[in-house]
């Protein structure tokens, strides 16, 4: 079902976010569905890449949700690629245990397939900062 997906894009999709030395930024080549919007794709691989799928076990009250939360700060379509996109996502170094970034993003990838508002995802680059 589509449901919940274009919540996505409020909580996720923070154009112009000024990102800190202390994020990991991440580069994803996306192909969103047909008819999706590349906002709402971008949105999508922020969360689910980070707190989305496992918001559903914290409660209300909680609300240190946002210090560990994926942001999909800019996207831009790949030249010379039909419905093709760059989005940059900012990952908080508190998502991550030391040594796990590089199994998460490979987990995320091939996670692909159950992001409902994509056909394909690839990891095109990655920075981690130097106190990491």
């Amino acid at each position: 079902s589509k449901a919940g997906v274009k919540d996505y894009q409020l909580t996720y999709y923070t154009p112009d976010y000024a990102t800190k030395d202390t994020h990991i930024l991440a580069a994803f080549r996306v192909t969103p569905q047909p008819g999706v919007p590349p906002e709402e794709a971008g949105a999508a691989v922020a969360a689910e890449s980070s707190t989305g799928t496992w918001t559903t076990v914290w409660t209300d009250g909680l609300t240190s949700l946002d210090r560990y939360k994926g942001r999909c700060y800019h996207i831009e379509p790949v030249a010379g690629e039909e419905n093709q996109y760059i989005a940059y996502v900012a990952y908080p170094l508190d998502l991550f245990e030391e040594g796990s970034v590089t199994n998460m993003f490979t987990s995320i990838v091939g996670n692909v397939f159950g992001f409902k508002a994509l056909r394909a995802l690839r990891l095109e680059d990655l920075r981690i900062p130097n106190s990491y």
